[in-house]
């Protein structure tokens, strides 16, 4: 902390935690869902290894020194780049040898012809499919488009930011002897794939096969990203048995995914859409599947997946090329279009994020263990394990249980293990309050999907103009509440993605809002006034970046709604003069409250764990609102006496004459005291309650708007 003067005169203290040595630590694994690999490939002195910037490359990444190197250091490197792993040479035979793609065949009457025929139509009807999902790796050409990538990122972006601690436990995690890699990915911009796959080419981890999902691209640009590493879902997979194939494209997939695990060529699959975001897309549970079968059945040993987060200033998209061009393909000439047309302005900086790695395998058992435990009382959970028969209780258990191999329970499990996974890795929570020692206390909450994705300047910036200074507000009084939403950030031990001086980087942020602000110089304070635009696009851009908050602040929101639907039934019955601090909330009206709310609420929307219960997620709200300082607990009479021990005047009944040591189960519920709390103010935080309501209040509108058109008496059928 260090005190700065602006031009009008007034004292801010500006928090610059990014020159200390205590850092948040995001992304560590579930420990619910993962307990082994939580030690695994981490270490605490990984964090103070600073940062890189990805789009920033010297003689230093070369194995030359001189002018001339200087100069071409950019190509030397992209040139020197290893493969440490490519696609086997005879992988067509291997997929047409799968144990799969035979069983689709021998499954599939040939009529009169002959055998040889037959298994001749079925062999090229497999590699076609083959064709149309990969293409082998072209090295000239992934070096010259990797050499044209860097110059375009280094023109985009001011600085492309990795973590070197989470790059070197990703590179542990890739000597594991056996283990493949899977990278479990955000989607924030048609770029994205383009930009990681570059990222693990140039940090040594090997040219990914990345999925492309949904995007409906030209023969050319088809052929191009083939060659780059990309794959794509078969043509046909969606049809079922209306043709000869049906089975063909999706045992072709399923045979590909093994022999890339088996080659460990890393994979990267995207978990949404950039126009959906945090929903686990239908492309991302068709290629989940896969990995989940080839582990089941044995294909590889394990596989160690790694959520990945993506964090821009503003992303390379822009906020209506998603949906331009329809069903039209996108085409190479859109693509280089789109490029020159991003060259003209700066797009600020970009974040990359790798969290810890964890193991399938061990995802896979806990979650089904958990299942097989689900509505058993606790004597038969608890009683073999003490008794020492859990492994006789286990056996018993297996031959009273039906037959888990049958194809209706194999297909019902995978969907469930892959939904599980999938909304895992995209929802993570990972937030925490306090220092090292209450983080680690808390860590067991922590999940690992974009837990790990870092906030940047803009979006704070877009949060408080929108949420809180709507109508304008003064640059001194919006770098004084940016330093403290950077620090109630940084305290919910969530990364930023950005440094330097308070006052830069508000300049910064603004000016890539653009033309959705607007500033007044004012000549006799000789500050700033700042004013956003008023308009349903300036809104929807502002709640758009403003978006990266709410997993961060979410328990509150919730919260902070509960309370506010409690003031707006108390309404009627408090006086005009009303204040706050008078005001004294029920804990189960605000359970009842929350819960209502963590209901109708989407998990991946707020960023909470499914594996975490919702009677847990209420508690865990209920201490964030007291932690912020939202809610105070009242002290009730009869709890003063039960622990107060300081001297008092002497009576005939002692305080501890009141306490039942008995162990009876006698006491109604009617004499048990009901827990109550006082609304605050915050020290230092004011206006915190409407804030956090405020930055829940576009989700919960878009409710409200569902609703009331679903009330109409004349809707359309």
């Amino acid at each position: 902390m260090k005190t700065w003067v602006c031009d009008s005169g007034q004292k801010l203290e500006i928090f610059i935690p990014f020159l200390g040595k205590y850092r948040p630590l995001t992304g560590r694994c579930c420990q619910t869902c993962t307990p082994r690999s939580w030690d695994g490939f981490y270490h605490a002195q990984l964090s103070s290894l600073g940062f890189r910037s990805a789009a920033q490359v010297t003689e230093e990444d070369t194995r030359y020194r001189g002018w001339l190197v200087r100069r071409l250091c950019c190509f030397l490197a992209v040139w020197n780049w290893k493969v440490p792993a490519d696609t086997p040479g005879d992988l067509p035979e291997r997929v047409c040898r799968s144990k799969r793609v035979q069983d689709v065949a021998a499954g599939q009457a040939c009529g009169s012809r002959g055998d040889s025929e037959c298994h001749r139509q079925w062999k090229e009807k497999a590699l076609e499919v083959l064709a149309g999902i990969q293409a082998p790796l072209c090295l000239p050409v992934l070096r010259l488009c990797s050499w044209a990538l860097l110059r375009l990122l280094s023109r985009l972006f001011l600085n492309v930011q990795l973590h070197r601690g989470q790059l070197e436990m990703v590179l542990r995690a890739a000597r594991t002897p056996g283990v493949p890699l899977v990278f479990l990915s955000t989607h924030k911009s048609r770029l994205d794939g383009l930009l990681l796959s570059f990222l693990l080419f140039s940090q040594g981890l090997g040219v990914p096969r990345v999925t492309v999902g949904s995007l409906t691209c030209s023969p050319r640009l088809r052929a191009l990203l083939g060659c780059l590493g990309g794959v794509f879902l078969p043509t046909r997979m969606e049809q079922k048995s209306n043709g000869q194939d049906g089975g063909l494209p999706g045992a072709v997939l399923a045979s590909y995914v093994e022999e890339v695990l088996r080659s460990q060529q890393p994979l990267l699959i995207f978990l949404e859409e950039p126009c959906a975001p945090r929903r686990l897309s239908a492309p991302a549970r068709e290629w989940l599947a896969p990995v989940y079968r080839a582990v089941r059945d044995g294909a590889v040993p394990d596989v160690l997946l790694v959520p990945v987060g993506i964090a821009y200033d503003l992303a390379p998209d822009g906020f209506h090329g998603d949906g331009a061009h329809g069903a039209q393909p996108l085409g190479l000439g859109t693509c280089l279009w789109a490029a020159c047309r991003a060259l003209r302005r700066r797009l600020g900086c970009a974040r990359v994020d790798f969290a810890q790695p964890f193991s399938l395998q061990e995802f896979v058992a806990k979650n089904l263990s958990r299942r097989s435990s689900t509505g058993k009382p606790l004597d038969q959970l608890l009683l073999p394990t003490i008794l020492g028969m859990h492994q006789l209780h286990s056996k018993r258990a297996e031959a009273e249980s039906p037959d888990p191999g049958t194809a209706a329970s194999l297909e019902a499990e995978e969907e469930m293990m892959v939904t599980k996974l999938g909304l895992h890795a995209l929802s993570g929570k990972g937030v925490c309050w306090g220092g090292q020692a209450e983080a680690n206390e808390r860590l067991s909450l922590l999940a690992d999907g974009v837990a790990c994705s870092a906030v940047m300047a803009v979006g704070i910036t877009s949060a408080l103009l929108l949420h809180k200074h709507r109508e304008g507000v003064l640059l001194s009084r919006l770098m004084s509440d940016f330093a403290w939403l950077l620090e109630e950030t940084l305290l919910r031990q969530r990364d930023v993605g950005f440094s330097g001086q308070l006052r830069a980087l508000v300049q910064h942020s603004l000016a890539l809002l653009g033309a959705r602000v607007t500033l007044y110089r004012l000549a006799p304070p000789g500050d700033i006034l700042v004013v956003p635009e008023a308009s349903a696009e300036a809104w929807w851009e502002l709640g758009h970046h403003s978006m990266a908050l709410l997993p961060v602040f979410a328990s509150e929101a919730v919260g902070a709604c509960a309370i506010r639907a409690l003031l707006l039934e108390l309404l009627p019955f408090l006086g005009a003069a009303a204040c706050p601090s008078s005001i004294t909330l029920s804990q189960d009206e605000l359970h009842r409250k929350t819960l209502a709310l963590l209901r109708l609420l989407p998990p991946s929307l707020l960023g909470f764990q499914p594996c975490q219960p919702l009677e847990h997620q209420c508690q865990d709200v209920l201490d964030k609102l007291i932690l912020c300082g939202l809610l105070e607990a009242e002290e009730l009479e009869s709890e003063r006496w039960l622990c107060d021990l300081s001297p008092r005047p002497f009576g005939k009944r002692q305080p501890w004459a009141e306490v039942d040591f008995t162990d009876s189960d006698s006491d109604s519920e009617a004499t048990i005291c009901k827990r109550c709390f006082k609304l605050r103010e915050p020290e230092g935080s004011p206006g915190l309650l409407l804030f956090l309501c405020r930055l829940l209040s576009p989700v919960l509108g878009t409710y409200a708007r569902a609703v009331a058109f679903l009330e109409q008496p004349s809707w359309p059928q």
